[in-house]
């Protein structure tokens, strides 16, 4: 187990924790989410004993092994493969003693060392981790150098996934992995033995992985039990109440002003106003609950449009001559808004680099509408942007006639707000810089929009607002993203980019999981059987009356157990909010009177009674939970 107890975290003179207690239970799989640089990667840096304690205890098992993720990875001759097994430590120290072993009792220790690490699996266990991080047979003996800084992170998750570890610390895993890794990693994790604590804005990816939220917020840590949609509900429930008590004190501290401000110039009323004002001080004033997200912008549409705003026939698309997509033929009409599936090489970029004339056609007729605008945010977007220049500087040159003030405006609901719009970009961190690029695609008014892994360094506020911006928006939309949450709410339709094809897919996100799982059974069965990749090429061969029938027989079957499982969450929540209002009737500094001692008595009993009904729902819905999850 893990206890943070009253712990106080400093960096520089920002108070990051400020009395903050935690306590972390075996086995657990917790989210870690909070505002950027609210501290959450600092906390990773004291578990991981890269920092130290300003104030308080902070109690981990001493035997734990901990298995973190690097965040940066140098240029290095070893393969793929063996930079991914040596994190696995002890397997390679036994590997040295092998090779170094002075005769044969000392080879017959290590080789039974080996035996009992099950050594004989290291490496298969590494090849199936960097596969299904997305490398080919290929990579695996291919060096470090060769692979790009995004391939590196994903190199660097699976030197950590190889760790044998009882705690894995996790700051942004799906970062840079598309949509089949981040379900590959999902899967992963879901089986993981160990403790987990995790940092991620990806909330789907969060509901499919963790069993408790931890909140860093206002230098404190508050956990929920559940995944984010369940801390939604009950952040929500909350901050209601947390509103209503605020607007109460607010007319409270009112009604104390007043009296102060009426009488305490006069001498009979002097000691009354003195003690009210007392009370005015020691009151301690509960911040409004501000739900709104800090960003709050939009995607102005051009009011022009062509019909079809852009369209490809008989196009080969690739580079250098080699073509990826060699018959390619589609139309982009206002109002559409897709979103690309296809695995990792299959030709999702080039396809958008090719729209976008990034690169030209290999061949082929590109025709644009008469009124065509066209908005692209890709994934190298932000090295491409002027950071010796500020904001407002970048906006103007896009736009000479805007004044500053309009552009100020413009770029406040990004989060650049006052003099930050002003500030050189070069310091900013990579989610500044993504919110910076996004503005300067949206400040262009465009009515097509092309948007290649636009949620990358993005925190959860971010997405949201990306999310309703895309929603609003009138235009046409192309989007690449391996946010599943991102794509349910903003597309209407998919397109499978496949075996040198781009093609209509009928089905859903978890349609096109259920395609690839296919997919690569298939090719692991016969990878060389024309007829199978024929077939695969084709469309997803999937029995949708079969499917339907099949996942009416489980929803039947999980009935009940779902049932029980809300109506644990209900009990939660009830639970919750009744300790929420015994904790402030504890607040109130009268309670501790020698004439309301047996209230407060009263209250102290109700109060650990109900968290002890609390622990015990909470550990009843985690069992349900997992029941669901196991089917």
């Amino acid at each position: 187990m893990i206890e943070f107890n009253q712990v106080t975290l400093l960096r520089g003179v920002q108070t990051l924790l400020d009395g903050a207690s935690l306590r972390i239970h075996d086995g657990q799989k917790l989210a870690l989410i909070g505002a950027n640089g609210a501290g959450k990667s600092s906390l990773f840096a004291l578990l991981n004993g890269e920092l130290s304690l300003d104030g308080g205890d902070l109690l981990l098992p001493s035997k734990w092994r901990i298995a973190h993720m690097a965040q940066e990875v140098e240029a290095s001759e070893r393969s793929a493969l063996d930079y991914a097994i040596d994190g696995d430590q002890d397997y390679r120290r036994i590997e040295q003693g092998i090779a170094n072993a002075s005769d044969d009792n000392e080879l017959a220790k290590w080789l039974d060392q080996m035996d009992h690490h099950q050594g004989y699996e290291v490496t298969p266990r590494a090849e199936q981790l960097l596969h299904g991080l997305g490398f080919s047979q290929s990579d695996l003996l291919r060096p470090v150098k060769d692979f790009s800084g995004g391939w590196r992170i994903r190199l660097n998750l699976a030197q950590a996934l190889m760790m044998p570890s009882d705690l894995l610390l996790l700051d942004e895993p799906t970062n840079h992995l598309d949509l089949e890794a981040t379900v590959w990693l999902e899967q992963w994790l879901k089986n993981y033995r160990g403790t987990l604590l995790f940092i991620s804005h990806d909330r789907d990816f969060i509901d499919g992985v963790a069993d408790h939220i931890v909140h860093l917020h206002q230098q404190t840590l508050t956990v929920y039990p559940g995944n984010y949609s369940a801390y939604e509900r009950i952040r929500a429930e909350k901050l209601a109440q947390q509103q209503t008590l605020y607007e109460k004190q607010q007319t409270r501290v009112a009604e104390i002003e007043k009296f102060v401000a009426r009488f305490r110039a006069k001498a009979s009323k002097a000691k009354q106003a003195q003690s009210r004002l007392k009370e005015l001080q020691r009151m301690e004033l509960i911040a409004p609950a501000h739900v709104d997200s800090p960003f709050r912008f939009e995607f102005p549409c051009y009011e022009k449009m062509s019909s079809p705003l852009l369209a490809i026939d008989h196009a080969s698309l690739g580079y250098d001559g080699k073509a990826i997509l060699p018959e390619c033929k589609l139309s982009l009409e206002p109002g559409h808004r897709i979103g690309l599936l296809g695995p990792n090489g299959a030709g999702k970029s080039t396809l958008l680099k090719t729209l976008c004339q990034e690169i030209p056609m290999l061949s082929g007729e590109r025709s644009e509408g008469e009124h065509l605008r066209l908005g692209y945010f890709a994934q190298h977007q932000l090295e491409s942007l002027d950071t010796s220049a500020s904001g407002v500087t970048i906006l103007q040159r896009l736009k000479p006639q805007a004044s500053e003030q309009e552009i100020r405006n413009f770029l406040g609901g990004f989060g650049f707000h006052g003099d930050k719009a002003l500030e050189v970009i070069a310091p900013f961190s990579g989610g500044e810089k993504a919110r910076m690029a996004l503005a300067c695609v949206a400040w262009q008014t465009p009515n097509l929009l092309i948007l290649d892994e636009p949620t990358n360094h993005l925190d959860i506020e971010m997405r949201e607002a990306l999310t309703l911006a895309l929603q609003n928006f009138a235009g046409a939309i192309v989007i690449v993203s391996h946010d599943r949450h991102l794509l349910k709410a903003t597309v209407d339709e998919y397109w499978l980019v496949d075996h040198g094809q781009v093609q209509a897919f009928d089905g859903d996100l978890d349609d096109y999981h259920h395609y690839m799982q296919q997919r690569d059974q298939a090719a692991s069965n016969d990878a060389s059987a024309d007829s199978n990749s024929a077939a695969a090429a084709k469309a997803p061969n999937i029995d949708r009356k079969e499917q339907k029938r099949l996942e009416a027989e489980k929803r039947q079957r999980l009935a009940p157990i779902r049932k029980q499982q809300q109506a644990a969450e209900k009990q939660m929540e009830k639970l919750s909010s009744r300790l929420a209002d015994i904790e402030s009737q504890l607040a109130d500094n009268g309670l501790y009177d020698a004439e309301r001692k047996d209230e407060l008595n009263r209250l102290l009993q109700e109060q650990g009674q109900i968290k002890g009904e609390l622990e015990e729902v909470e550990m009843q819905w985690m069992e349900l939970t997992e029941q669901l999850e196991a089917e």
